[in-house]
């Protein structure tokens, strides 16, 4: 009987669903980050979703097998997991429906039940394992010019894919190219996708460059995002809106992806939680963003108390009434204009 499989979205830039492969189970010496592997679903006991690899989600019953790779997630609100952490009862969550597989050391108890799985091996082609960075084709590496809105948080679920949305709507409006891509963060194609929807010309994330998240060894993710940028130089935008996803300075190595492209970030919108969120972001990362939206700029009260504790302006991107203020904010800030800040000059810290 032909074995049916699942494959979750980090197998989107794979051609597993067109070629013959099995399973096969392989001691956890061999295993690496980024491998994909099988995973036999447990009873649904909380979350029970997965993201399949052209971003639509699906129930998954108990027996069903998932194809998904190995890794890691430091998620704050959420939950923190490792494909190291598995034991050998090969028993691990899906960190993230996109199937980010490792075993779950640390949840939220606001946080459902990961969907639980267990290892049925490596997908193997040819009696070889198969993984992400198989599919990431060599290419000349090229100058990454092109100008950068850039969307920071304070954390996760602070606001900022919606932000970056909002900035793709506005500049596609006057007619730019504009490509929408996330540079850090764990594997998910529904943010990147939204942005899509939003009008981007065309989307890149870390998964088109081999990595299941972008938690790591800097040197490692340095290598990936020039990959990645490359990608991007070669596909040619006037304007580039790119998330950097959680925070600069959670694991995820948003402090490395800022630094690379630095010299190219006309505008930094920090998405806040809260107020006293922004002055800490400050503070700690040594960078002031030309905007603060988000949660922290909900109401009257938490702009004023922004611009108390950080003489920084805050607009709610929700009101309609902000539109128009952010879309001068952009307008200055990739045209050069004087009114505009520079985050290279003005906007650092000494």
């Amino acid at each position: 009987m032909t074995q049916r499989y699942s494959f979750a979205s980090l197998t989107r830039i794979s051609n597993l669903p067109e070629v013959s492969f099995c399973p096969a189970l392989l001691p956890k010496a061999q295993w690496n980050t980024g491998d994909y592997v099988v995973g036999e679903a447990n009873h649904p006991r909380g979350l029970s979703t997965i993201e399949l690899a052209n971003g639509r989600m699906i129930e998954v019953a108990e027996g069903d097998l998932i194809i998904g790779a190995l890794g890691q997630r430091c998620a704050t609100l959420e939950a923190v997991g490792d494909w190291r952490a598995i034991a050998d009862d090969l028993q691990m969550e899906a960190l993230t429906s996109a199937g980010l597989f490792g075993k779950v050391t640390s949840k939220s108890a606001f946080l459902p039940a990961l969907l639980s799985l267990t290892y049925r091996g490596h997908v193997m082609v040819n009696d070889a394992k198969v993984a992400m960075r198989d599919f990431v084709a060599p290419r000349p590496r090229l100058s990454f010019t092109s100008p950068v809105v850039l969307i920071v948080g304070t954390s996760m679920s602070a606001g900022k894919t919606m932000t970056a949305r909002l900035a793709i709507r506005l500049l596609k409006e006057t007619g730019l190219k504009v490509i929408g891509a996330k540079l850090t963060g764990a594997g998910r194609y529904r943010d990147i996708l939204s942005m899509k929807d939003a009008g981007a010309d065309l989307i890149f994330d870390f998964v088109d460059v081999g990595l299941p998240s972008t938690v790591g060894p800097a040197e490692e993710y340095r290598e990936a995002l020039s990959r990645l940028l490359t990608m991007i130089a070669e596909a040619g935008a006037d304007v580039v809106v790119a998330e950097a996803g959680a925070s600069p300075l959670e694991p995820y190595n948003g402090a490395t992806a800022i630094a690379e492209i630095e010299p190219n970030v006309r505008c930094m919108i920090l998405c806040a939680s809260d107020p006293y969120a922004v002055a800490g972001v400050i503070s700690a990362f040594r960078k002031r963003p030309d905007l603060v939206a988000g949660a922290a700029a909900n109401t009257e009260a938490g702009i004023a108390l922004v611009q108390k504790l950080s003489d920084i302006k805050a607009l709610d991107l929700l009101d309609k009434d902000s539109i128009p203020d952010l879309r001068a904010i952009l307008k200055r800030a990739l045209t050069g204009s004087p009114e505009g800040a520079s985050f290279r000059t003005a906007r650092s810290l000494h």
